[in-house]
């Protein structure tokens, strides 16, 4: 599952328990990147806070458009774990597989509406190049109707997608098929 000790629900004490079953009670199941956290629960309740208030909660950002942002970062940073669970997710908006694989291939070039395309492109930018951010970046996506709450939400799927893609890979976390499939979107 990963290259560090993973405490499984059968392992867990009461609390780690309570954290799992709320993850499944949210999520339909735990994935291998919160039970990567296993052996620090607090941290663990905490990430799904954080995920659950970005990628679901109350937004001018559609699903679909917070799924792209989090592909696009993902797909940058080269984390398969974290493509090709959300890839799976863009693809129940998409419903259009090659469309998806070509976005995953391709993020910066890939045929956009011009909305998306302004949210990919900062988010990207955002991972690739952090240090060349500027204000005119917050305009452009103003330009395309986003308030300053979506612009926020927009920064905070792509800095926290860059943060869990290092989890990720920096701790080996595994995909399995199974895993992939059966979340609530």
């Amino acid at each position: 599952m990963a290259w560090i000790r993973v405490l499984n629900e059968e392992g867990a004490d009461e609390v780690l328990q309570k954290i799992y079953a709320r993850v499944k009670g949210s999520r339909g199941k735990v994935s291998n990147i919160l039970a990567v956290h296993s052996l620090h629960p607090s941290a663990m309740a905490a990430h799904l806070d954080l995920y659950t208030a970005i990628m679901f909660g109350p937004s001018g950002l559609s699903r679909e458009e917070r799924e792209a942002t989090a592909t696009a970062v993902s797909a940058a940073n080269r984390c398969p774990y974290c493509v090709a669970h959300h890839a799976e997710a863009l693809q129940h908006y998409w419903k259009d597989r090659e469309r998806v694989r070509n976005f995953v291939a391709q993020p910066h070039s890939a045929s956009l509406p011009p909305r998306l395309r302004a949210l990919v492109d900062y988010a990207l930018k955002l991972t690739e190049r952090p240090a060349e951010m500027e204000e005119r970046d917050v305009e452009t996506l103003r330009g395309h109707g986003l308030s300053d709450d979506d612009i926020l939400l927009v920064n905070l799927i792509a800095s926290y997608f860059n943060f869990v893609n290092r989890i990720a890979l920096g701790l080996g976390v595994e995909l399995s098929v199974s895993e992939i499939s059966g979340y609530a979107y």
